[in-house]
Formats: C-alpha cells, sequence, structure tokens
C-alpha cells in the first residue's frame, strides 16, 4: 500500500497547524549541536509542505519561531534566523503553487529578515495552491491582547459598536483572519501540550500529539496523523445522530 493509501482523499484536513518539536533533542541524542537539529528541521518542513500540498491542504501554519523563543540562547536565535534566511526559496514555492504568509509580531524580527519575507509573500502572491503560513515571533496570548486593543480603538473613534462585538467578528480581526482555523493540530516530539499557540482557533481543532522527534516526522508520519484524524467524528457540540 502507498502512503497516500491508507487515507481518504475526500476527507483531507483543509487547515493543519503543526508544532514542529523536538529538534534540540534529536541532535543531542546523536552528539550534535541543537543547531544541527534545527537545520535537518527545515529540510523536514520543506518536505511535509510539498507533501500537503500534493495530498489537497489547504493551508499549512507552521509554528516556527515563538516569542518565548527570544529567551533562548544568543548563539541559538542567531543560527534559527540563518536558517529562517535560508528556508525562504522562493522555487519551491513555485514548483508547488505555494503561496506564503506569516502570522506573529514580526517587528521583533531583524529588518532584513522581515524584508525578505516580505519580498517572497509579494513573489508568490499569485500562486493558487496551498497557503504555507509561519508562525514567527507569535504568541496566541499577544495575538488575542493585541487584537482586543485595536478592536478597543475602533470603538474609541467611532468605527465599531460594542454590539458590533461578538465571536465571529473577533476571529476575523485575528492575524489568522485570512483562513479557516485548523481542522488538525499535530504536535511532535512527546510533548502533550499547546504551548500558546493558536488557543482561540483550536477551540474545535482535532489534536494529534506524537513522540516522533521532528527530524523524523516524514510524509509517513504525516499520513499517519490524517489517518488517525478521518477516524474521529467532529460534532461541534452536536449529538452523533445530528452530524450524521
Amino acid at each position: 500500500m502507498s502512503e497516500t493509501g491508507q487515507i481518504d482523499s475526500n476527507m483531507i484536513p483543509q487547515h493543519i497547524a503543526i508544532i514542529m518539536d523536538g529538534n534540540g533533542r534529536w541532535a543531542k541524542e546523536r552528539g550534535k549541536e541543537r543547531s544541527y537539529g534545527h537545520q535537518v528541521g527545515v529540510e523536514v518542513a520543506r518536505e511535509i509542505a510539498e507533501a500537503s500540498a500534493k495530498l489537497g491542504v489547504k493551508y499549512l501554519t507552521l509554528y516556527t519561531f515563538s516569542m518565548e523563543n527570544w529567551n533562548r540562547p544568543v548563539e541559538e536565535i542567531s543560527a534559527l534566523m540563518t536558517l529562517l534566511l535560508d528556508a525562504i526559496e522562493e522555487e519551491v514555492f513555485m514548483k508547488n503553487n505555494i503561496s506564503f504568509r506569516v502570522i506573529g509580531d514580526i517587528n521583533r524580527l531583524p529588518l532584513h529578515i522581515q524584508e525578505r519575507l516580505s519580498s517572497c509573500i509579494d513573489r508568490v502572491s499569485g500562486n493558487t495552491g496551498m497557503c504555507l503560513v509561519l508562525a514567527l515571533s507569535y504568541s496566541s496570548r499577544w495575538e488575542i491582547a493585541d487584537t482586543a486593543k485595536r478592536i478597543a480603538a475602533e470603538v474609541q473613534n467611532g468605527t465599531m459598536t460594542l454590539n458590533d462585538i461578538n465571536t465571529e467578528m473577533f476571529g476575523k480581526h485575528l492575524t489568522t483572519g485570512f483562513m479557516p482555523d485548523p481542522d488538525l493540530l499535530i504536535r511532535t516530539g512527546g510533548e502533550i501540550r499547546l504551548s500558546n499557540y493558536l488557543l482561540w482557533q483550536c477551540a474545535y481543532s482535532e489534536l494529534y500529539f506524537c513522540d516522533t522527534y521532528w527530524p523524523d516526522f516524514k510524509e509517513s508520519e504525516l499520513v499517519k496523523a490524517i489517518s488517525d484524524y478521518q477516524k474521529r467524528e467532529r460534532r461541534f457540540g452536536k449529538t452523533s445522530e445530528q452530524v450524521s
């Protein structure tokens, strides 16, 4: 059976979000520096992006660098930023018809990386396939608080009233307002928590945790996660009878 033979092509998650965890531990177990794990992890991210696009996923959001990651050693942050620059290869996007977006407090990133990101977003904006979204300098609590402040400012200047505020409107004001909430959230590396990632958006996401470190998360592991997702019944508060 092929890797994709075990999943139903008519039930592919529209939006998959991934917490790519375990790079450092994977490298340490092999006697390597943590940066080596991140380097291999970038290659895996490319492979999973291409595989997701071919499977028919519409949005793939990768937790690339959290706000909390700014507390890591300076050397590791520098290595991560260098890898990020190397990872933004327009060839990968163009070859697979992938568009590109970024969410997070981008202003905290070095200016040359901001410019590189902006250039890539513009150049692949005409692509009509999957949208690859990188969560960079991202924190869900920051996003929710920032959204609340921006909505409060609109109420204050009269472009919105208190009665206009509801969950649908709030969701559209989040940095992820351009795409649907994740159907499936995957976390690699053995940890079982969301780590301040898409907390609002994952209210009804199916959660999949695996022990596989991110550098070992190949297409077969992605297919396994999607297969598990397809066995679940998504009720959104309704009964099984209502859903069926």
